[in-house]
């Protein structure tokens, strides 16, 4: 994927933000994406990476370790670490829908699949 910054974030935005009861603010210095007062994707703007919630990161890592890795911070944690000059936009869209789903309600959900989205 395209690492220039403000297209990667547009991207995001584009996928999360019409999702119910996901909201964007500022964790630490950088631009993160909760739901339910629980962040899922945290972009590290620096280092050109996004730190995602994920039930399944050694699946992942394991399928390309020069992509997704974690680091000595990230092991007691759900998340892992995806390079984004390195991850096919079709992989990140569906590595962020799972990270939302990890975190988002039954209720968030379903609205998702009926597509009845309201901002909640």
């Amino acid at each position: 994927m395209a690492t220039d910054m403000p297209v990667f974030m547009q991207f995001m935005r584009s996928i999360l933000l019409s999702l119910p009861g996901v909201i964007e603010k500022m964790h630490v210095d950088d631009p993160a994406f909760y739901v339910n007062k629980k962040i899922f994707a945290n972009v590290k703007l620096k280092d050109q990476l996004v730190a995602l919630h994920t039930l399944e990161r050694y699946r992942w890592i394991a399928a390309d370790p020069d992509t997704f890795f974690i680091t000595n911070h990230y092991l007691n944690y759900k998340y892992m670490l995806v390079r984004l000059e390195s991850v096919s936009p079709d992989d990140l869209k569906v590595l962020l829908m799972t990270a939302w789903r990890n975190r988002a309600t039954k209720t968030q959900i379903k609205m998702y699949a009926n597509g009845t989205i309201t901002k909640k």
